[in-house]
Order: C-alpha cells, then structure tokens, then sequence
C-alpha cells in the first residue's frame, strides 16, 4: 500500500469568492465554463450528468451549481483549470447514455456524474469499458462502483439503510417501525434491504412493511393505513422527496402522527412549490451536509451559493462541489494535465484516489476503498419551523 497524503479540502477552498469567474450557458442543455478559445488546450475537459428537467430536477440542477461554484473557485485560483459541461439526462437511462457520448465527443476527460442512480449505473459500466473515470456525488447504490473507474461521494445505500437503523436506535426513536419503499427503484430498494436486516438485529420491530413502484406512487392511503393500524411510532421512507410529500398528506389527511424518518432523497422538501410546509415539521433524515452548520467552510459555501443561484444549498449541492474539490486533489496528486487523454487521466487519477484524505463539505477526514466506496460519517438533520437544524 502506499502511503496515504492528508489533503486538506480547507485550504483548497480559501479562496476568494469575490474573484470566483462566471459560468456561461451554451445552447441547448449543457452549461460550461468560459475559458475563451485555448480552454482546450489549457483545461482539463469535465462532464457532467444529471436531470436538470423533470420530476428529478432539483437533484441535477443542484449538482450543476455546485460544481459550478467549485470550478470557478478553482479556476481563479490560477492553477490547474477546469472546463466543466453539464448536460441534462432527465433521469433518464436512454437519454443519460447518448448525453454521456455527446460529452464524449465533445472531449470530456473526466465525468462528475451522473446524478441520479439508474442513469448512473448504465453510463459507469460504458465508461469503465471507456476507460474514463467517473466520481458520481450523489448515485448511491453498490452497482455504480460495481465498475472499475466508478467513485462515489455519497454513502452506498447500505450503509445509508444501516446507518439509519442504528440512528434510530441508539437515540431510541422508536421500537415499532413501518417501512415504505419504492421497489422498483434501486435506491430505495437498496437502503431499505440494509435497513430491514440491521432493524432486526438491533431489535426494531418493523410491524407495516410496505412498497410501491414507480407506475403506482400517487395513491399511499393502503400503506398509510397499515402503518397506523400496526401502531407503528415511526414511518421509515428510503425514497424520494416527491413520493414522501405525498405520504406525508396521507399520514395528516388520516390523522396519523407518527414520526417520520428518512435518507438523504427526502433532501428536497422544503423546495416543493405550493407544498404544506408544515407538514413537514419533525421530519428527520440522515444526510452528509447541514446549510445551517456554523463551521467557516460551510458558512462560506452557503452565503457564496446564496449569492450565486439565489437559494440555500441543499446536499447535492455540496456533494458536488466536493467532486470538483477531489477531482481537483486527485489530478494534483496525479500530476494530470491537460493535454493527456481520456484513459491516461483516468489511471492515474485511479492510482490516486485511495491515497487521498479530504475534510470537504458533507465529511470530514474522507477516504476512498480502491473499490470507488468512500468512509465518512452521515449527520442527522431534522425539519424545525421550517429549516433543517443539525440534530
């Protein structure tokens, strides 16, 4: 093994915001940096995928935004540089694929995508027969890095499922549990497999085992009922924003109270237009980031992304910015430049990456498997008049 280096994400960061450069947008769906005629040349070539259209946009235009934020900072730095292209994949399978080529036309060098999980484990098994590196900030499930050149940011849902089993347990939210879980979609089904096994090992009794599928997620009166009519103290949802709001208007419409309990998809409520905010009050999920953390380097990222796009961050966000940054220390290590290929890049940013330490945003102290599986520690929020607080 060879001798990790501790690279502080901190000091990369401590630039100045007021001399971070502006993206500009170019036809179409993607966005890149302006880095005038030799950006070619000069820069180092990054796609990105993710949806930036549909019912999944809030995750994609997240991870646009703050990568963006992170390559402007890097870029003014004066050091290596970054061209980043982020295109929209709708969530997409078929679409997330031929946007991966069009970016493979276009130069890309590394990819921070994609996004979302299914899209993701398509475009990471073609990039790995590509031999392009890919680190994802946000697609979660063991399959994505089932791929040679595929690295995570984000928790693998494992961990996620029993991380929250033993959150739970430990602060002694509950002893009756319901679960309602989307299983048609990996994410979900992948968190909530974790979570079921390690619930019982840790003597949760899960007494409403609910699931639904992406073609029938409009109507969860069945499921709420059962929690309620099993006594259940508490509803876990490893899904999705959109599909827990909707429970969330079961559980009130039912007179259910119960505490509810998810994962980092549930980051993404507080940004439904026209949604009953006060249903969401004492909703707890586990996630890598908190926008009201008092520590500089979040405070810096919140009032920098505020001033930028106009909205508190939420953790895509920040798991995206955090890409930039380990792209960043990983092609430092490497001795990358820009006018190496594709491939070349990629094994050495490979070669790398398991011998990098990263205080970042969403973890301190973040270190990577040669597997692409990242080691840091989750952080639990919970909905208070309206914000999440760091609980």
């Amino acid at each position: 093994m060879k001798k990790a280096l501790s690279v502080m994400l901190a000091a990369a960061m401590a630039v100045s915001f007021a001399a971070c450069g502006t993206g500009t947008t170019n036809p179409g769906t993607s966005n890149s940096t302006s880095q005038g005629s030799s950006a070619a040349a000069t820069s180092i070539r990054v796609g990105g995928l993710g949806p930036l259209t549909g019912g999944a946009a809030i995750y994609g235009n997240a991870v646009k935004n703050g990568a963006q934020l992170a390559v402007d900072e890097i870029n003014a730095k004066g050091g290596l540089q970054f061209e980043l292209n982020f295109m929209d994949d709708e969530n997409d399978v078929e679409k997330s694929m031929n946007a991966y080529n069009s970016l493979k036309d276009w130069g890309m060098q590394l990819l921070m995508g994609t996004t979302t999980t299914q899209p993701c484990i398509a475009v990471s098994a073609q990039a790995s027969d590509d031999r392009m590196f890919v680190l994802t900030p946000s697609a979660s499930a063991p399959e994505v890095v089932a791929n040679e050149t595929a690295y995570q940011v984000c928790f693998t849902d494992p961990n996620q499922g029993m991380a929250s089993a033993n959150y739970i347990a430990d602060n002694n939210l509950a002893t009756k549990v319901a679960v309602i879980h989307d299983s048609s979609d990996a994410y979900s089904s992948g968190v909530y497999a974790k979570f079921k096994e390690q619930a019982e090992a840790r003597g949760l009794e899960i007494v409403a085992d609910e699931a639904f599928t992406a073609d029938n997620k409009t109507d969860f009166s069945v499921q709420v009922q059962k929690a309620k009519s099993a006594n259940a103290e508490l509803v876990f949802l490893p899904i999705y924003y959109s599909e827990a709001d909707l429970i969330l208007q079961e559980m009130n419409k039912q007179g259910y109270e119960a505490t509810v309990f998810g994962c980092d998809g549930l980051d993404g409520l507080l940004t439904i237009p026209g949604a009953d905010t006060s249903l969401f009050e004492g909703v707890m999920l586990l996630t890598p980031f908190a926008a009201d953390a008092q520590d500089e380097m979040t405070q810096n990222f919140v009032t920098s992304y505020q001033e930028k796009f106009g909205e508190v961050p939420n953790q895509f966000a920040a798991d995206a910015y955090d890409a930039m940054y380990i792209l960043l220390a990983a092609c430092e290590k490497a001795g990358v430049t820009a006018d190496m290929d594709a491939a070349t890049i990629c094994d050495k940013v490979m070669e790398a990456m398991p011998q990098l330490t990263l205080d970042g945003l969403t973890g301190n102290g973040m270190k990577w498997e040669a597997t692409g599986e990242v080691n840091k520690e989750p952080r639990a929020v919970k909905i208070v008049n309206g914000a999440y607080a760091a609980m």
